[in-house]
């Protein structure tokens, strides 16, 4: 006898739980399932993003910049210190102790919630009664039912062809959050987000990091003013970047890991690393989620088939995050999952793309929302752009830490905004207020206007709102 429901949410990862929890709030009867499980074998709901992704790697980042900070630039604030050593253990310690508190604060939540969590795989057993069924394998086998099912899965790690991860020498995301040693020498092909903060992280605590990028710019997708600003900081940090390369072979021994390659001259190349971590993208995952039983539609690269509003091509079963089209982004996720509860509820949920904001969080931090210049450009918009630097802003000056820009792009007979581009320090935290600002279509004059406190990093957002119209005050 299957336990009745009226919404199966399956995924607990950030779209996932927040669909759950959505769906909760406005009245639903709601069964959550998610397999992930803690080294104790227990629930550790939160998927990617929790578990190996976005929180252990910001853990990461946090504690190796500390670590790079004392070693060099305490000093300049008149802090001497002597003898700071890497107790990598404790480092790694925090890390799993941050992912712990996020995965129990979502089991709270889904007490709060009044929702039913289910540890175990959910796949689709059959359609039946205007709903489906759906079984749940774990250490106690369920059967549930409801007439609305989200499907919440995620996405894998993309895995080079010919050389599967395994997490020894050639490591995913995963494998690069659990290395019990600095390497030596660390390898990375993929110049993307997770490349460059892992290849941050190990950098800072001592590895000699050289990363493989198969493309012949630098963050192709970012603007490319600020992707020079972003390389020639992390040029002078040690990090090693080779463009426009081929990977051929790969080799692991006992000694670590051998990659041929071509480089952007065509000359052949061999790269020795004690360890490799691959992150060329991700792919979405339906493992298991038996999708062919109830005629589940995918398309060519493997992701769920859905319209606008996160419908499949069943009724009443939706789909939403990295398993389907769009930015593979939490944050997104956790969009669609609200949009997807408030439309089953009869509302009108709504995920604007257009005002997504992207963050890389290495140092300096590179955040963006909107159009680029590039983009622009290729659509034949007419535009306008102003920028101002963070040299010139007071509080960076007292942070220490004065590199990158504000950047603003706005039409050029509205002068409504089209994209904003940060590099620089906290750009993760400023990049909100041009989110805010794009949703509500402002103008790049209407930031100028707006009072910002000083001293402040925000006021490198008002002067480059001031730029666009060629009037910065500090600059």
């Amino acid at each position: 006898m299957s336990q009745q429901f009226d919404v199966i949410v399956i995924g607990g990862g950030p779209g996932g739980y927040i669909a759950a929890i959505r769906a909760a709030q406005l009245g639903f009867k709601v069964a959550a399932i998610d397999e992930w499980k803690n080294d104790k074998g227990g629930p550790a709901p939160g998927g990617t993003c929790t578990n190996v992704g976005c929180i252990p790697s910001k853990a990461l980042l946090q504690s190796s910049e500390h670590f790079e900070f004392s070693h060099k630039h305490l000093a300049e604030h008149g802090v001497k210190v002597s003898g700071v050593e890497l107790d990598l253990p404790t480092l790694l310690g925090r890390k799993d102790t941050v992912v712990k508190q996020n995965n129990d604060g979502i089991l709270y939540l889904f007490k709060k919630n009044k929702i039913s969590f289910f540890h175990g795989r959910g796949s689709f057993a059959k359609a039946a009664d205007g709903g489906y069924e759906i079984q749940v394998s774990g250490a106690k086998e369920e059967t549930l039912s409801a007439k609305q099912v989200v499907i919440a899965t995620g996405s894998n790690a993309r895995a080079l062809p010919g050389t599967p991860f395994d997490e020894v020498n050639v490591l995913s995301n995963d494998g690069a959050l659990r290395l019990g040693a600095v390497p030596k020498t660390l390898a990375l092909i993929g110049s993307g987000v997770i490349g460059l903060e892992m290849g941050s992280v190990w950098r800072r605590l001592g590895a000699d990091v050289t990363i493989l990028e198969g493309l012949p710019t630098f963050l192709g997708a970012v603007d490319q003013q600020v992707a020079k600003e972003a390389k020639k900081a992390f040029d002078k940090q040690g990090l090693k970047i080779n463009l426009g390369v081929k990977v051929g072979e790969i080799k692991t021994s006992d000694a670590g890991v051998s990659i041929a390659y071509t480089d952007a001259k065509g000359e052949a190349q061999t790269l020795q690393a004690d360890k490799l971590i691959v992150s060329i993208g991700r792919v979405p995952n339906t493992v298991g989620l038996n999708g062919e039983a109830v005629g589940l539609k995918l398309d060519e690269r493997g992701a769920i088939v859905v319209d606008d509003e996160c419908r499949t091509n069943l009724p009443g079963v939706w789909a939403i995050g990295d398993v389907v089209r769009g930015p593979m982004l939490a944050h997104k996720a956790e969009e669609e999952g609200v949009a997807v509860a408030e439309r089953m509820a009869g509302q009108h949920g709504h995920v604007n793309f257009n005002t997504i904001p992207w963050v890389i969080y290495t140092s300096p931090e590179i955040a963006w929302v909107g159009k680029t210049e590039e983009q622009l450009k290729a659509e034949g918009v007419a535009y306008k752009a102003g920028s101002f630097p963070f040299l010139a802003n007071g509080r960076a000056r007292a942070l220490g830490d004065t590199t990158g820009f504000v950047k603003f792009i706005a039409d050029a007979t509205t002068d409504e905004i089209l994209g904003v581009h940060i590099v620089g320090p906290q750009a993760s935290e400023l990049i909100s207020e041009a989110v805010v600002a794009m949703e509500f279509k402002a103008s790049a004059e209407d930031i100028a206007r707006i009072c910002h406190a000083h001293p402040s990093l925000s006021e490198a957002t008002k002067e480059a709102a001031l730029a666009v119209d060629k009037r910065t005050l500090n600059f």
